[in-house]
């Protein structure tokens, strides 16, 4: 390995520098556990989970691994808060037909809060005091770094842009992923819009190796052996890959989402808010087209939990072209439907 992936593996308590991209909503304790039994970083995506939710699933982690785990939280943004009055009936009224396709009852009215505090998911991450904690939209509190390092949990954060690295290594965590357009899921820009933070892989890695001080992470298209070595040749002390895990039969996706994304080419990825109210990379569906078409969609997170309740029931009966499909660029480079050739794939990418 190089003096960077070294650097990587020592902090964080691995073997290789390869990491799980923690999905909101689709991780499982399988997945997580498995890569880092082989040596990985696993990672499990918290979004959502209260307090509870988040004690019992580490217990799960723990059950199933004694290697090192991450766990992920979204930052809250201050742009979340007060949506204007009228946004929800708007963003009803558009979602009206996949609601009376599913038969399901359109919600009369939002709920007194959409997601758990922050405050009491990160009280819960450290009272599990898993190895790697990681962030997106954000760079964590003062307060959260000095609680993260009086426990000796690593800190990860997530940059779209060089100048949110910077922010990130200032603000004191200790390893950054950059994260290229080509990823799918949300984009994770928090200092501009997202639609003003689309740099590529191959530009974003090496202008952030050479703008920051702490070992990067590539993130964004890489799905095989080949997209692990350009990004260390970029500099990059080590690669986090989301679609070709999500693609096994480890995660907890659906077999129609396993089969979107191997038939999902580069180009037909689209970035859209339409099923979160956030800029997010996935296949068109009719559920994206519909809301798109009517014009009206609520800010994060009220359209994330308003799709979300017929998300919900089209999961039930199996209907994909209601749920969303995220993905990266590189889904069509996710051929394999375990996860430990998955690993065995890009642990050849690694020089030596």
């Amino acid at each position: 390995m190089t003096d960077a992936t070294t650097r990587l593996t020592e902090l964080l308590g691995i073997r290789h520098p390869i990491v799980l991209g923690p999905f909101g909503g689709l991780s499982s304790v399988e997945l997580t556990a498995t890569v880092s039994e082989l040596g990985g970083l696993g990672s499990y995506g918290l979004y959502g989970y209260d307090a509870e939710r988040i004690l019992a699933t580490g217990v799960a982690l723990r059950a199933a691994t004694s290697a090192p785990f991450n766990v992920n939280l979204w930052l809250p943004l201050a742009k979340d808060a007060a949506p204007a009055p009228d946004a929800f009936g708007r963003a009803v009224a558009a979602v009206r037909p996949i609601f009376d396709a599913l038969g399901v009852p359109v919600p009369e009215a939002p709920p007194e809060r959409f997601l758990p505090p922050f405050e009491e998911q990160w009280d819960a991450v450290l009272e599990l005091r898993p190895a790697v904690a990681s962030f997106v939209f954000g760079v964590p509190p003062a307060q959260v770094v000095e609680e993260a390092r009086a426990r000796g949990v690593r800190l990860v954060g997530t940059a779209t842009t060089v100048d949110e690295a910077v922010a990130l290594a200032a603000g004191g965590v200790d390893a950054i992923v950059a994260t290229g357009l080509e990823a799918g899921g949300h984009r994770v820009a928090f200092q501009r819009p997202s639609e003003q933070s689309l740099v590529g892989s191959v530009s974003l890695i090496p202008q952030v190796v050479d703008a920051v001080d702490v070992p990067v992470i590539a993130a964004g298209g890489i799905a095989d052996r080949r997209g692990v070595a350009a990004a260390i040749a970029l500099g990059a002390a080590g690669v986090q890959v989301g679609t070709a895990f999500l693609h096994t039969r480890q995660s907890a996706t659906t077999d129609g989402h396993r089969r979107a994304i191997e038939r999902t080419a580069a180009e037909d990825t689209i970035l859209t808010r339409a099923m979160s109210g956030r800029l997010a990379r996935g296949a068109a569906n009719r559920a994206v087209r519909e809301i798109e078409e009517a014009g009206a969609i609520a800010p994060f997170p009220m359209q994330n939990w308003l799709t979300g309740r017929f998300r919900a029931e089209a999961l039930k009966v199996g209907r994909d072209d209601l749920q969303s499909l995220w993905m990266g660029q590189s889904a069509r480079l996710a051929i394999h439907d375990d996860a430990r050739a998955v690993f065995a794939e890009l642990l050849a990418g690694v020089p030596g």
